[in-house]
């Protein structure tokens, strides 16, 4: 058999082999640390028997396949070292997740972070043993008899819920089993660097009317080294928190009469609205028109359009005169109605419709997180009507304004095609054809991307955009997506040159996707020192002493005529505290006003950047600040300012 590699070599073997030898054959030192393999496409076990020509990778723990498998069998250690503790302790499940893995279980006595120390112990004794991990498969009947007398109901319900033909597989490790689909490593040994990080509740296969059961999280890795990396980025991600930094800089606030529906406060609402001005400036250079269309629109719509039989369970209803209306969890349908309005030509084409629609999904209480996880948010939309011809050179136009926004705000970002899921509408041609047309351009326009195999929307493919921020973690803000069926399903039409009557193809674009959401990630992004253009306090006057208030509220005014956002501290404090409070609020500028500042009429300028910038011209400063301002330029802390900025 003719074993591909992935750097395009191939190796010729005369009989079957497992993929943890062929990995020793291509190099022991691969074998080492090899955690998974992937054949043709499909991630498997190291112990999966290659028996034909095939595309083989060796997965390490560097790819996303590998590490999930490291972390899925980190996941079975820890169950173990709890079954090990505590003998009556039912599984539920335990996944590798993108930071590390978790298990579910169904415990009498609480298990508690206190317990951590005694399952990390028990976990490392398990390592030390070097358990080799044993894959087998059952009979439906063997399984769950298996599992029945072993008193796990969780593992037996998931087994009677498996499709009839399913595979049933086991993985031992000692004296240790479990239900398990892999892949696992080949044993224990290799999972040195491990630590449990919170304990949660979670409802048994996420239904509110089940069970609680406790939810263990936890992470490894294949060094020590790795870990504490890790260990030091969560804690700065926790200094980060857009729900702490929210609350101390007066952002937004959530309310128990509201569960998910954000209230944006003073501070907040210049935020948004100074980035919906950015927004904006750039639709409207780059040829969009914006539209307002109605938070609620009859049910029959929604049928049309395919929502209602795709995404009914996350929609909000009301009846109004007998009939049933939807609270829109998306835009699209509303832009279709307003280019149903008139005739079209194909002279008019591209039509590119702008909305900051607000939008309600009904999302489960317990996936709610800050702005991140919301059931109310605006998204900045744009639907586009193109013709079939126009796909290439619109997906390129709409790149290109996606990386401005991007480069501005100072956000890396990776590129994924996400193809056709199980669940979509229209037939395989379309969805070949519209996933061409996004191949193409990102082709021709040399960006890299990977595939997304089955993730794209019910109605068409679609790009993402995976915004990375500077603790590497990564967030799916902008997406374009390709649709043929939105425009068959509604029967929309142009006039095309040949005076006949064509089907426009839609394109549905977002750059910030949720706009919340985006504020979310830019304030984690930045830990809340926004640039300048954005900061909702630009400068904070600080008299020294009462005796220069006259002279710092003409200081204010002047800063309040030139459009600066300036506010003043008048409180009895020290100048030192006063500035501590100004810092801790991330204001960009602080002017500190005292004898010498009044009589020579000038300004002390301390700023987040560069500490203390001595004394400067108010003009001077009030014009340079405007600059910073008008060119939305991101002013960078130098190292020992940002080393001093942490230290708050």
């Amino acid at each position: 058999m003719k074993i591909t590699l992935k750097d395009g070599s191939s190796k010729e073997y005369a009989s079957a082999m497992p993929v943890i030898d062929i990995a020793k054959d291509i190099s022991e030192g691969l074998a080492r640390v090899a955690c998974a393999g992937e054949v043709d496409g499909e991630r498997v076990d190291l112990r999966y028997v290659v028996d034909k020509d095939c595309n083989l990778n060796i997965l390490t723990f560097a790819d996303k396949g590998g590490c999930d498998a490291f972390r899925h069998t980190t996941s079975h250690i820890m169950a173990q070292a709890i079954k090990r503790l505590w003998p009556d302790v039912k599984l539920a499940i335990g996944p590798s997740i993108d930071d590390g893995f978790y298990y579910d279980i169904d415990s009498d006595r609480p298990i508690t972070e206190e317990d951590f120390p005694a399952i990390e112990a028990e976990m490392k004794k398990i390592v030390k043993e070097d358990i080799p991990l044993e894959r087998f498969e059952l009979k439906r009947e063997d399984a769950i008899k298996m599992m029945e007398d072993a008193k796990e109901p969780y593992k037996v319900e998931l087994i009677r819920d498996l499709p009839e033909d399913a595979v049933i597989s086991f993985y031992r490790q000692g004296d240790f089993t479990d239900l398990c689909a892999g892949p696992h490593l080949m044993s224990t040994k290799p999972v040195k660097a491990v630590k449990l990080m919170k304990v949660a509740g979670a409802y048994w296969r996420g239904n509110e009317k089940n069970k609680m059961l406790t939810r263990i999280y936890g992470t490894s890795y294949t060094k020590a080294a790795e870990l504490e990396e890790y260990l030091h980025m969560f804690e700065e991600a926790k200094k980060r928190d857009h729900r702490k930094i929210g609350k101390e800089m007066g952002l937004f606030m959530m309310a128990d009469e509201g569960p998910g529906f954000p209230f944006f406060l003073p501070n907040g609402m210049i935020l948004r609205n100074e980035l919906m001005k950015y927004w904006r400036e750039v639709h409207y250079r780059n040829g969009y028109q914006e539209i307002e269309t109605p938070v609620m629109l009859n049910q029959q719509l929604w049928i049309t359009s395919g929502h209602w039989d795709h995404y009914s369970e996350n929609m909000y209803t009301s009846m109004i005169d007998e009939e049933m209306f939807c609270i829109k969890p998306m835009n699209c349908p509303g832009s279709i109605l307003v280019y149903k309005n008139q005739p079209r030509s194909y002279r008019e084409l591209p039509i590119r419709y702008a909305e900051v629609g607000l939008v309600h999904r009904h999302e489960k209480s317990g996936a709610l997180h800050g702005l991140m996880r919301v059931r109310a948010f605006h998204q900045d939309d744009a639907h586009e009507f193109i013709s079939i011809d126009q796909i290439g050179e619109e997906v390129e136009h709409i790149v290109k304004l996606i990386n401005e926004v991007y480069e501005k705000l100072n956000f890396k970002y990776k590129i994924e095609l996400s193809t056709m899921p199980e669940d979509h509408m229209g037939s395989d041609e379309d969805w070949e054809k519209a996933t061409n047309g996004l191949k193409s351009a990102l082709e021709k326009m040399n960006l890299p991307y990977e595939i997304n195999e089955g993730d794209g929307a019910f109605y068409g493919p679609k790009i993402d955009f995976h915004v990375e921020d500077c603790l590497k973690r990564t967030w799916q803000c902008g997406t374009i997506q390709l649709d043929f069926q939105l425009p068959q399903n509604f029967e929309l039409t142009y006039t095309g040159s040949d005076g006949a009557e064509h089907m426009p193809v839609m394109i549905h674009r977002v750059v910030f996707g949720s706009v919340e959401r985006f504020i979310g990630v830019l304030t984690e992004n930045c830990a809340g020192k926004f640039p300048t253009w954005l900061s909702p306090v630009q400068v904070k006057v600080l008299p020294i002493s009462d005796k220069y208030f006259d002279y710092s509220e003409k200081v204010l005014e002047k800063l309040k005529a030139a459009g600066i956002r300036a506010e003043i501290d008048t409180r009895s404090e020290k100048i030192g505290y006063k500035i501590r409070e100004a810092r801790l609020q991330r204001v960009p500028y602080m002017l500190i006003l005292g004898q010498k500042e009044e009589e020579a009429g000038n300004i002390a300028v301390r700023s987040r950047f560069l500490g203390d910038e001595g004394a400067k011209d108010l003009d001077v400063f009030i014009r340079e600040v405007r600059e910073e301002i008008d060119g939305r330029v991101l002013r960078e802390e130098t190292d020992e300012q940002q080393h001093n900025n942490s230290n708050d």
